[in-house]
């Protein structure tokens, strides 16, 4: 039988995403010249009214507010009584993709003595842990707070990290973590209703991160040890197909992995990477196929707990996207300069 809570809450979330900023305020927004202009141009958007009540004074301000802003949506939606549980179950799945980030955040400060703000999202700012994380001085006391927020499955890799290891270590700890999140994800998929379509979502993710560490690996010259880096769980490419391709040039790539999904999206890495020689050309690619495979699979469902992960994702690329275009008119630079970063 249908839970009606699914319903409910189907309809509220699908109703919020006509007050999302959209690719004409993008386009308006490109000729600003100031913050507040920007702002201003998004004001009937909920993110937008959200910013008008903000004492914007730096970027400072816009990226706290910002942040601010996903983390009262994330908890509004969660404050609701009859959210369904198994709705409950993806957003704290998706939450700890906020506690990697926060993690390796903590992590690196702790090795450099340069210590950067948390963001304000995640299981352990839920959950009350976020000062004593901002306040470990150790690796171990790193690994000491996630075992008592509920996330002990990462103290171990945060254990085993040896700073001493350098760029090898420090590239282990952070593909670990991300692993974690995904296999996170493919767990939650096994327990909730649609878990089918949301283990294909996590998949293809997986997938496209491979894919993006081999071709790093491959124009930075690591070569086969970068393997050891790999995520298991995709969705269509094998590791042993991933691990053979590591020796091979990067234009040698797209036929050589037999996916026809994915050729264009190599040949496309191939052809910018040979016209720019800039390795971010990769994560550019691979992030706009990460939120294409995403959006295709989950924005068409309805009377299902996915609903509220593809409601998280459009409000979380949305920040993303706005922070962007207000950095860029707060630096002077174009808007049109830094729409190839944007997810649409």
């Amino acid at each position: 039988m249908l839970d009606p809570r699914n319903a409910y809450m189907s309809a509220y979330l699908k109703g919020e995403e006509p007050k999302l900023m959209t690719g004409t305020h993008i386009d308006r927004m490109s000729r600003a010249t100031n913050v507040g202009d920007a702002v201003g141009i998004i004001s009937e958007t909920d993110i937008g009214t959200y910013l008008e009540g903000v004492n914007l004074r730096a970027f400072d301000d816009v990226e706290a507010a910002l942040w601010e802003y996903l983390a009262g949506r994330i908890a509004h939606i969660n404050a609701f009584k009859f959210i369904p549980a198994d709705m409950r179950k993806v957003t704290r799945a998706f939450a700890i993709k906020y506690d990697v980030a926060n993690v390796k955040s903590t992590v690196q400060g702790i090795v450099t003595g340069v210590k950067t703000p948390l963001v304000p999202l995640g299981t352990l700012h839920e959950d009350g842990f976020a000062g004593e994380l901002k306040a470990a001085e150790t690796i171990h006391d790193v690994a000491d707070v996630l075992t008592r927020g509920r996330l002990s499955d990462l103290a171990p890799i945060v254990k085993a990290y040896d700073p001493s290891g350098g760029t090898r270590a420090k590239i282990s700890l952070e593909t670990s973590l991300e692993s974690a999140y995904y296999h996170g994800m493919l767990r939650t998929s096994r327990i909730v209703q649609d878990g089918n379509v949301l283990a294909t979502a996590y998949g293809l993710v997986i997938d496209l991160t491979n894919l993006g560490l081999v071709c790093r690996a491959v124009v930075e010259s690591i070569g086969p040890a970068a393997a050891d880096f790999l995520i298991s769980g995709g969705h269509i490419i094998e590791e042993k197909t991933l691990r053979d391709v590591l020796p091979y040039k990067l234009s040698d790539i797209p036929r050589r992995i037999d996916a026809p999904q994915y050729r264009g999206v190599l040949e496309e890495i191939s052809t910018a990477y040979d016209r720019t020689k800039s390795v971010t050309v990769i994560d550019e690619v691979i992030e706009r196929q990460k939120y294409a495979s995403l959006r295709d699979l989950l924005s068409p469902r309805v009377l299902s707990p996915l609903v509220v992960l593809w409601y998280l994702i459009l409000k979380e690329t949305e920040v993303r996207n706005l922070r962007l275009i207000l950095k860029a008119i707060n630096d002077g630079v174009a808007v049109e300069e830094v729409k190839r970063y944007l997810l649409i």
